[in-house]
């Protein structure tokens, strides 16, 4: 039995000693090679340990004992036959854990073994650790199989007879129209001799044989087939795999048709890669310049394909080499299934680089006509919506070479205010200087499919926008040349998050051409600029609310101190909103002369002394002399008729970058407010001058004629009163209840935490908006989410009627100025009277008969009962 052990663990570990010569140190002619010596050294000991010598024998006869035992050996060698094995350490480790596994409760001598094996694999000293592994696995085993080897003869021949009585089961489930059988081997009855085991097996072809002289049939054969492989997985036409050359078919194998379908099938999956590879660097290679490539995202996208396949190309070099070892082997007689290179292999060792073309062919499809931010979109939802780790895996590693010019832009965005974006990629766009042909536009619109044709839409939009008229000021800089446009805002990233970008780059840029504060801006880029990379969120958050933060504060700082911003709005409320109640007083009084006379006889150098006048002699002297500088007397477009209370307004000027709050819109809707209080102001000193004279003449002249027409006089004053009560009310609804509380609302806007200057716009617009509406002058509002504008809501003819109530109070008074001055002359004419009577009572005389003409008196008379 141990002598069995012995020949059977040397058979198993010395496959390649097939010669004698190679061991037997007797029949060495000269030296001894030292492998062959090792090798008889290890015999020796083997056959110490497991045949050692008796206490009851000779030392000689041990000897000679251990001599004709090894002579045994070596003529068991030698009739030894190797067998084309591969050497795959990886499955040999992985049967020993397996096993350690299975015959062990517990895992703890598999976690040895794996830690002993890694070591193991790190060893440079040992040449063949699979042989190692191989001889401690055999010896592991070899107990149990010597004793199978060693059973009695009965169990052998009851095995016979049970294959015997088996036969006929078997030949009625394998009759002439079922599957067809193997012959069965006979098993010799000298089964439990070694030596007869051994010899009964030379005879037996073993499965590398078979497979192989299967393979010799094949034409061409697997060899030929794995040599022009590495051709074939790099796209190129080899004599067995050639690719078709038309134009239309270019991305089509040819396969030999005498092959056997099983080759076919792993041809089919070897061309996969093939063709996937073929494709992509056809795009890799393909036009990379302006639309059709994609910009600068769309260039990185070929970089990071380009980079795939080249790690590819070197999967495809490791496998070449490895075929041309097997073709040599083959060659030298050894057999090409002996290196372990078979096409099934090369499916298996090219699976996952297919996978990977897979992903990158699928990309490719998906970002056809995409640039910018809807190409880093759609790379991103296979990283974030996908399931499979690879997947997820690999789309991360493409994004991070995707994503870096459009982190370059907005480094440049955040930290400079500039705009670095040659293919209009960024979501934040610039207006074009000349508007886009509209042939090049609907090219580009049939060309593209649906999820393109929103962003050629919004292109055109942006191309649209280039040829409205540019307003002028800052108002263009900070509204109108930048535009925000959501369907570039890559997923990466939220909407949210985009606009705060937006409005970053868009202060810095204002600050440094509408402030002229570049030194601030490049010494803030100098000191805070960083670099950006896709998969630092928390960095990239961080750094961006940093500096929002910092120029929202820099740029109210400029807006507040610098441009005094919130003194020029409140300069306009007091001038041209007639909040200084004293300037506005003085500067009517000391108008209303000039006033009163025709437009075409006013000149604009009176107007300007009169308002220097009416500022010297108020509070409005203690303003600012930028404040009072800006203020002027003008008139407008002079029609036929027209006095000077109808063209004269008040101008307060405002310069950039002032002028992107009060707008010239805004400075319009101002004027028109002007002109509105202004003539409710008219009426108001009119009916006021008036009064005041009615009320004097009310004690002497009125009283004297109070027989004629005092009747009329008493209802004057009550239409006049009643339109003085109606005149006062009015003022103080749209100065108090209107301008007051609209402007205690602006206050507390603009004075909020971390405000903004669109926030200060909006505040602003909202402000005019509310008292250009409830201030009666038909401004647009809002009701129930609709806008509607002066002309809906019937505002226009209220203020159209309006402006006629004030017109016929102005005629009213001067109808009242007309009965006063007959009183008066009435008074005059009954005092000359008076006094002719007593000059002529005092000369001796009776007084004077005359008639009183009463129509002057009757005319006015039918005015009032009217």
């Amino acid at each position: 039995m141990c002598l069995a052990r012995v020949e059977q663990t040397i058979i198993r570990e010395c496959p390649n000693a097939t010669n004698f010569d190679q061991l037997h140190p007797h029949k060495i002619p000269y030296q001894m090679d030292p492998q062959d010596d090792r090798v008889e050294s290890a015999l020796s000991q083997l056959i110490d340990h497991f045949l050692p010598a008796t206490e009851y024998e000779d030392e000689s006869d041990a000897e000679a004992r251990q001599d004709e035992i090894l002579e045994r050996v070596h003529a068991t060698i030698e009739r030894h036959q190797p067998t084309d094995t591969v050497m795959d350490i990886q499955h040999l480790g992985d049967m020993i854990k397996k096993r350690l596994i299975r015959d062990n409760t517990s895992t703890d001598k598999a976690k040895k073994f794996s830690s002993l094996y890694t070591r193991l694999l790190t060893q440079p000293v040992l040449s063949q650790k699979w042989g190692a592994l191989k001889f401690l696995l055999e010896l592991s085993g070899s107990r149990e199989e010597g004793d199978r080897i060693t059973e009695t003869a009965a169990p052998v021949n009851s095995s016979i007879e049970r294959q015997e009585n088996d036969e006929q089961i078997f030949s009625m489930a394998f009759s002439g129209q079922g599957l067809h059988r193997l012959p069965v081997r006979e098993v010799p009855h000298n089964m439990g001799d070694p030596e007869s085991r051994i010899g009964s097996q030379e005879g037996m072809p073993t499965k590398s044989d078979l497979l192989a002289a299967r393979g010799d049939s094949i034409d061409p054969s697997e060899q030929v087939l794995l040599s022009a492989l590495p051709f074939t997985l790099l796209g190129l036409s080899s004599t067995p795999l050639p690719f078709n050359t038309s134009p239309a078919s270019k991305y089509a194998v040819s396969f030999p048709p005498s092959l056997p379908l099983p080759l076919v099938s792993l041809l089919h999956t070897l061309a996969e890669p093939s063709l996937l590879y073929k494709s992509l660097d056809d795009f890799v290679h393909g036009p990379a310049d302006g639309v059709d490539g994609g910009g600068l995202v769309g260039q990185s996208l070929r970089s990071a394909i380009g980079n795939e396949l080249r790690g590819y190309v070197e999967l495809v070099g490791g496998l070449e080499s490895q075929i041309r070892r097997a073709v040599a082997a083959a060659e030298r007689g050894q057999g090409i299934l002996a290196s372990g290179v078979t096409l099934k292999r090369c499916v298996v060792w090219t699976r996952e680089a297919t996978m990977g073309l897979r992903m990158m062919s699928l990309i490719v499809d998906k970002t056809k006509r995409q640039k910018g931010g809807q190409l880093i979109s759609s790379v991103h939802r296979f990283a974030s919506d996908h399931g499979d780790p690879f997947v997820r895996a690999f789309a991360e590693r493409i994004l991070a070479q995707i994503t870096r010019p459009f982190y370059d832009m907005l480094r440049h965005w955040i930290y400079e205010g500039e705009l670095t974006d040659p293919y209009v990629e960024f979501f934040v766009t610039e207006e074009a200087p000349e508007p886009v042909s509209q042939t090049s536009g609907n090219a580009v619109a049939k060309s593209q499919n649906d999820d393109a044709a929103a962003a050629a839409a919004a292109a055109a939009a942006v191309a649209a926008a280039a040829t409205t008229t540019v307003k002028p000021g800052a108002t263009s800089v900070w509204q109108d040349k930048y535009h925000f446009h959501a369907f570039q805002v890559p997923t990466i990233i939220t909407e949210g998050f985009a606009k705060k970008v937006f409005l970053i780059g868009k202060s810095l840029n204002f600050i440094r051409h509408g402030c002229s504060d570049s030194d601030w801006v490049d010494e803030y880029s100098k000191s805070t600029s960083k670099e950006l990379r896709y998969g630092d969120t928390a960095k990239l958050e961080m750094s961006i609310d940093e500096a929002y933060q910092t120029t929202m504060a820099r740029l109210i700082d400029l807006m507040g101190n610098k441009f005094k911003l919130f003194d020029h709005l409140a300069a306009l409320k007091k001038f041209l909103l007639l909040g200084q109640g004293d300037f506005i007083a003085l500067l009517m009084e000391s108008l209303s002369a000039n006033l009163d006379r025709p437009a075409n006889t006013l000149y604009r150098h009176n107007l300007t002394a009169q308002l220097e006048h009416a500022i010297r002699g108020s509070n409005a002297q203690f303003e600012k002399a930028d404040i009072l500088a800006r203020l002027d007397a003008r008139m407008l477009e002079l029609s036929h008729g027209e006095v000077g209370w109808d063209v004269f307004t008040l101008e307060y000027k405002i310069e950039a970058p002032v002028d992107v709050v009060v707008t010239p819109y805004s400075s319009k809707q101002y004027l028109k407010l002007f002109n509105f209080l202004w003539r409710i102001k008219r009426v108001e000193y009119a009916l006021g001058s008036s009064w005041r004279r009615f009320m004097t003449g009310a004690r002497g002249v009125l009283k004297a004629v109070d027989d004629l027409v005092g009747a009329d006089w008493k209802k004057a004053r009550c239409v006049v009163a009643e339109m003085v009560h109606f005149v006062n009310q009015l003022q103080y609804y749209i100065l108090f209840e209107v301008i007051e509380s609209s402007w205690g609302d602006l206050q507390q806007a603009i004075k909020k935490p971390n405000v903004t200057l669109d926030d200060l716009i909006g505040a602003h617009a909202e402000y005019l908006r509310q008292i250009t509406h409830k201030g009666l002058l038909g401004g647009a509002s809002i009701r129930n989410g609709k806008k509607r504008t002066a002309s809906d809501t019937g505002d226009e003819s209220f203020l159209s009627q309006l402006h006629e109530i004030l017109k016929i109070m102005l005629q009213y008074k001067d109808v009242v100025d007309g009965l006063y001055g007959y009183s008066v002359t009435e008074f005059t004419r009954r005092q000359e009277r008076d006094a002719r009577i007593e000059a002529r009572t005092t000369q001796g005389n009776w007084g004077v008969r005359e008639t009183v003409r009463f129509f002057t008196c009757l005319k006015y008379r039918s005015i009032f009962k009217l």
